[in-house]
């Protein structure tokens, strides 16, 4: 018999290789093999503006200390 904190240990820790091969799969059954791309290019855009907002911020920090 499988004691609770092992059981909670596997599915509650880390996300090891047989998780994120479930994950996978479970996104490509939602969303299909052809929406998947545009998702991810999506996500890459929100990545970047996140980005550059960040660095602006961060630049308009130390201009502000300069003055």
């Amino acid at each position: 018999m499988i004691s609770l904190p092992s059981f909670v240990s596997v599915f509650f820790g880390m996300p090891g290789v047989p998780q994120i091969i479930l994950i996978a799969v479970v996104i490509l059954l939602l969303f299909g093999g052809r929406k998947i791309p545009e998702l991810m290019r999506g996500l890459g855009r929100g990545i970047k503006e996140f980005r550059n907002a960040s660095n602006d911020d961060a630049d308009k920090k130390i201009d502000d200390k300069k003055s």
